[in-house]
């Protein structure tokens, strides 16, 4: 059986190497072998953008606060050996969290922000999440938990080859396993080693990450920090850390630690909190279908700070309270502030088509999504529309999918399940 096998191995082996890509890993200057070129990797990456930003609440739409966080990642990201696609995101999440996706782009909450005290805290973070993606951690999880077929099929519908299910469900499943990744002590190891390289090099004190780090430690005695859960915090990390800072970097404390921009946006996000706390108490009203006392609560954070967030969740309100015109109107205001929000594209559709708008549904829905493109209730209601309209193949299409991606907790599958066979037939 050995032998069969070593046979099978030897024969395939040049067919593995064929299909592997030759690059020069940046922070080695080492040829190395690939399933995923970097160019691969960056298309593959900025198709779960919107997912990432949908499953934050969308993006914090103050442009100031972007415009930082943009300033300080791209500063950090040109000391960096690898050049990708460098994006930096600050999203709506309260949760205390930041994360990265392969190929460039960064995302950090509105929660973990409000918890720092200095930018060479923010520079830690976001350093040390720079060092996962110049580690390829992600691009490594991708080649070794899924074959080459499936993030082929998912290039294509990047490149608007492949349209049949299959590839969409292997994209919702990449999608989901990269947002919640969780990285191995040794990759942590890494990603600290070479966070605090770019830290330094960037000018900044990277005692700043120790310092975030001690904080997370103090807040997991008390509570959830989501920022643990991907990213173990073992005491043995910190004192690497510490051991990295002295022996490599003992003048780093010369170093840039804090500034007034830095203090200027905290001043923003503390003035718009009392709002984003009143929609984290409405969603769990709505969760629990008390839609009266949950739009009681969006009005009052809605009349202190009109957030994307805050109308979406309004939106959805008044959608299930059926009033309709103004669900439109809200879902129209979040997407003026966030048009990479997928979430109020979807509660639009949906409305719009309550109201027997269906063309203007089928443009809103199919703009959603190109946006995110593996949502099952965005084929289901598409697939409703299409069929109102008369379009039975697009209807039969969108149905199917519809099916094939749902998690069987819609509500809408026996009615989507009816709907095909009425419209096949039998």
């Amino acid at each position: 059986m050995k032998k069969r096998f070593f046979k099978f191995f030897i024969l395939f082996l040049p067919f593995l190497v064929f299909a592997c890509i030759q690059e020069i890993d940046p922070l080695s200057g080492k040829k190395v072998y690939t399933l995923l070129s970097t160019d691969q990797e960056i298309s593959i990456g900025h198709q779960i953008i919107p997912s990432a930003i949908n499953e934050n609440d969308g993006l914090y739409p103050d442009r100031e606060v972007q415009s930082y966080i943009r300033e300080i990642g791209e500063k950090i990201a040109s000391v960096t050996p690898r050049k990708v696609d460098y994006r930096f995101y600050v999203v709506n999440s309260s949760e205390v969290n930041a994360f990265a996706l392969h190929g460039g782009p960064v995302f950090i909450t509105r929660g973990i922000l409000l918890k720092m005290d200095k930018e060479s805290e923010l520079a830690g973070v976001l350093a040390h999440e720079l060092g996962h993606i110049n580690a390829r951690h992600h691009a490594r999880f991708l080649e070794k938990t899924y074959g080459m077929n499936i993030l082929l099929n998912i290039l294509g519908i990047a490149l608007h080859e492949t349209k049949y299910a299959g590839a969409i469900m292997s994209l919702a499943e990449v999608s989901s396993g990269l947002l919640q990744l969780k990285f191995s002590r040794e990759q942590e190891n890494e990603a600290d080693s070479l966070g605090v390289r770019f830290s330094y090099h960037a000018g900044y004190d990277p005692e700043g990450l120790i310092s975030m780090f001690n904080k997370f430690k103090a807040m997991e005695r008390v509570g959830t920090v989501e920022w643990l859960s991907t990213h173990p915090l073992p005491d043995t990390r910190i004192k690497n850390v510490h051991e990295i800072i002295s022996r490599q970097y003992p003048d780093s404390y010369r170093l840039r630690q804090d500034s007034e921009s830095f203090h200027r946006i905290q001043s923003i996000l503390k003035s718009t909190k009392e709002s984003y706390d009143y929609v984290e108490r409405a969603k769990k009203y709505i969760k629990s279908r008390n839609y009266s006392e949950a739009l009681s609560l969006l009005d009052k954070a809605i009349s202190l700070y009109g957030s994307n967030q805050a109308y979406t969740y309004r939106a959805v309100v008044n959608l299930n309270l059926k009033r309709y015109s103004d669900a439109i109107n809200d879902a129209n205001r979040a997407i003026k502030l966030d048009s990479l929000y997928f979430y109020p594209l979807l509660i639009k559709g949906v409305a719009l088509m309550q109201t027997g708008r269906l063309n203007e549904s089928i443009n809103t829905l199919e703009k959603a999504k190109k946006l995110v493109s593996e949502n099952p209730d965005t084929y289901y209601y598409l697939g409703v529309d299409y069929q109102a309209v008369g379009n039975r193949a697009k209807a039969v299409e969108n149905l199917s999918t519809a099916l094939q991606l749902t998690d069987g907790k819609r509500g809408w599958e026996a009615d989507a399940q009816r709907r095909l066979r009425v419209l096949r037939g039998y």
